[in-house]
């Protein structure tokens, strides 16, 4: 069920496509590989993999991810504790018949701080991953890209056409992952879809560690009863789009005969920050905007809506009430102030407020 035929041109290849599919409609279930498995995406993907009846199996470093995440699914899946960028996955993918890449360093700040390290992971590593797909005769390939690719956009809703700038390591980083796999699946004959992923949200996303994504940061100073630390004035939109719906776009992608293709995840909307305040329901204080910050994220669907028969369900007032729901992940989370978030931020705007030529 989770590979596509990858439009046959020849006798051979359509045999090959046919034996894929025999083998994945048999009585045994298809076995999968999500790298990352146990992070906050990757996590809630394995849950809809098992739903379908998959075997799933895992690999992650937990650098970021957490055995947490699994700890429900725990008998029904097979974990390896590896590293992408080092450890060789050839044994662990043998047998697979897809490949879900989400493994990888995510946030902005320590990509500025750590770039080698971010380079390693995100570009070696994905490498590495599609080496061994290779290796393994994997049947199909679906790699989380990042809508941070696309910089500061010109046109919105943006389609997977706008232009590439990415602003910071880990945007660049990413991007160079996303151009890897896909160009490992053009030279060696392998199925290869990216998904760029617009603003995810939901239970699970990382609570500890550097200063990152607008929901963690404002959901424990909700419980510590701070005030939202809202950047700049608030008006800024985001393409919030709930974990779930991602995890399903990341099946409609393998079980759909697309290769060599990209497409966003996005929510079909964007929203303020003021708007997500006014729905958590509490005091703000401001900070001060970033440079190399978008005032608007907004995906074009219309691509994945049409061609993988994709679009999201959860819509952000349900996604927001869920998120309230299980605000107690939070309880220990870091509670982040103005002071604070000035100095974690402090590379940010060392790198990235200078004044740059225009090209």
């Amino acid at each position: 069920m989770d590979a596509g035929p990858s439009h046959p041109e020849t006798l051979g290849a359509f045999m090959e496509e046919l034996r894929i599919m025999v083998k994945l409609i048999g009585q045994a279930p298809a076995k999968v590989f999500v790298t990352g498995g146990a992070g906050f995406i990757g996590s809630h993907l394995v849950d809809r993999l098992l739903g379908a009846g998959h075997r799933v199996a895992v690999v992650d470093n937990f650098a970021t991810g957490r055995e947490s995440n699994l700890a429900h699914a725990a008998g029904h899946v097979t974990l390896h504790r590896a590293d992408i960028a080092a450890d060789d996955l050839v044994p662990l993918f043998a047998g697979a018949t897809t490949v879900f890449h989400l493994a990888g360093l995510a946030d902005i700040v320590p990509s500025i701080e750590r770039p080698v390290e971010y380079f390693r992971t995100n570009v070696d590593g994905t490498m590495r991953v599609m080496e061994a797909a290779r290796a393994a005769g994997v049947a199909k390939v679906v790699y989380a890209a990042s809508s941070s690719c696309y910089g500061i956009p010109d046109v919105f809703p943006t389609d997977e056409q706008a232009a590439v700038r990415p602003q910071y390591p880990y945007a660049l980083t990413k991007y160079l992952g996303e151009l890897t796999a896909l160009h490992w699946g053009q030279v060696y004959g392998i199925p290869v879809v990216s998904l760029r992923l617009f603003n995810v949200y939901g239970p699970r996303s990382r609570t500890t560690g550097a200063y990152g994504a607008v929901f963690g940061v404002f959901l424990a100073q909700k419980l510590a009863g701070k005030p939202y630390t809202v950047v700049g004035d608030g008006k800024q939109t985001r393409d919030f789009t709930y974990v779930t719906d991602v995890a399903e776009a990341f099946l409609a992608a393998a079980t759909s005969p697309a290769a060599g293709e990209i497409f966003n995840v996005g929510s079909g909307g964007t929203y303020a920050i003021n708007e997500l305040v006014a729905l958590l329901g509490g005091d703000v204080t401001y900070v001060a905007k970033r440079p190399g910050e978008p005032d608007c994220t907004f995906a074009d669907v219309r691509k994945i809506e049409r061609v993988l028969g994709w679009r999201a369900c959860v819509s952000f007032r349900t996604g927001v009430g869920l998120m309230l729901d299980n605000v107690e992940l939070w309880r220990d989370a870091p509670v982040w102030d103005r002071e604070g978030i000035e100095r974690a931020t402090a590379a940010w705007f060392t790198h990235l407020g200078k004044e740059r030529a225009v090209s």
